[in-house]
């Protein structure tokens, strides 16, 4: 048997691996040494006094600005944070839950017997059963990679992303409350959702390609018992995704303070451009889809085919959401899926809005 040479590697033979693991000259498939990959004495304490230095930070900071952040727009800004977040925190919670129990005890033999084999056939499936599932945009997004993890095809599991936040019962009786008197509002919200939802599935199956979107990873080995995978999928997407949502609340706030809303008001009389700037609107706000028709009902100057877009786009493309796909599905999937799903959903907008309104 050749021996293993004993000497030091040459610079140009050293590899990513050796770079990363200090140390490690083990013969492959042996464990590593016991202290690999353990703190050392002073890196440990370094981050000790990182910490420490933090807490004083926030410490010191909350003494010199408590007096200070008392302005008006902080505070309206605070609120717009405080509200989108806890707004979408409990469905976020649900939606994970709800991907960890798909992942965990539901068999992809169900998905291959419930789903049509042919994607163009499970695209319009996966958006009926949309309708059915309550829930906002924030527990689409785990529940739509649940599915992918399950064997469901891209383009099924992603209309369903889109169309269960935009067409379920709870969202539809919102929208009957709002718009009291209004059927054909209703009507209208429900057409064009599905309508967006599918046809940006069908272009996805037509078009998208796997390495465009970066599937969930399995959290858990091959003996893990139903119960732990479970558990460790729900901690590994709640961490995750919460705070993704975080980022996404954030961003929105900011945007809602600073964009003044006499100009979107100044908009309010011009039909197209009254569409676009709704859909715009409800990309920054990023309210969930069961509170959004309560503000749009609310925006009395604008037409019914804008307060029509302001309800299709939200569901589908906002901030928040934005920073959850980015999050779950990779910023590769993103770049694409975004404009996709935006046009398609004004398209739609516009052919409903003025077939019914």
């Amino acid at each position: 048997m050749p021996q293993r040479p004993t000497g030091p590697a040459p610079p140009a033979q050293a590899s990513l691996g050796d770079s990363l693991a200090p140390g490690w000259d083990e013969p492959d498939g042996e464990l590593p040494p016991p202290d690999w990959g353990r703190s050392r004495g002073p890196r440990r304490l370094a981050t000790v006094w990182m910490f420490a230095l933090f807490t004083l930070a926030l410490a010191a900071g909350n003494a010199w600005l408590s007096d200070r952040l008392i302005g008006e727009a902080f505070l309206a800004w605070a609120t717009v944070f405080t509200a989108i977040s806890l707004q979408a925190l409990p469905f976020l919670v649900f939606g994970v839950a709800l991907s960890a129990a798909l992942t965990a005890f539901v068999p992809a033999s169900f998905y291959r017997r419930v789903m049509p084999a042919n994607p163009f056939a499970a695209v319009p499936a996966a958006g009926t059963a949309g309708m059915v599932l309550p829930g906002c945009e924030c527990a689409s997004v785990p529940v739509a990679g649940g599915l992918i993890k399950r064997g469901v095809a891209p383009a099924a599991a992603l209309t369903f992303l889109l169309a269960a936040p935009a067409v379920n019962p709870v969202v539809l009786v919102a929208t009957a409350v709002a718009f009291a008197g209004q059927p054909e509002m209703v009507l209208a919200r429900l057409a064009a959702s599905f309508g967006a939802a599918v046809a940006v599935g069908w272009v996805w199956a037509r078009m998208g390609r796997t390495d465009w979107l970066r599937p969930p990873r399995a959290l858990h080995g091959p003996g893990a018992s139903r119960w732990q995978a479970f558990r460790e999928s729900m901690l590994h997407d709640l961490m995750h995704a919460g705070g993704f949502l975080v980022l996404g609340a954030l961003a929105a706030a900011t945007v809602n303070v600073a964009v003044p809303r006499a100009w979107v008001s100044a908009l309010a009389d011009m039909p197209v451009v009254s569409v676009l700037v709704l859909a715009l609107f409800a990309v920054v706000l990023s309210i969930c889809s069961e509170a959004d028709a309560f503000v749009a009902v609310s925006l009395t100057e604008f037409s019914p085919t804008a307060k029509l877009a302001f309800m299709v786009v939200g569901p589908m493309v906002d901030i928040k959401l934005i920073a959850l796909q980015g999050g779950t599905f990779g910023w590769t999937f993103v770049r694409r899926f975004v404009p996709l799903t935006l046009a398609a959903a004004l398209v739609s907008t516009f052919l409903i809005g003025g077939l019914l309104l």
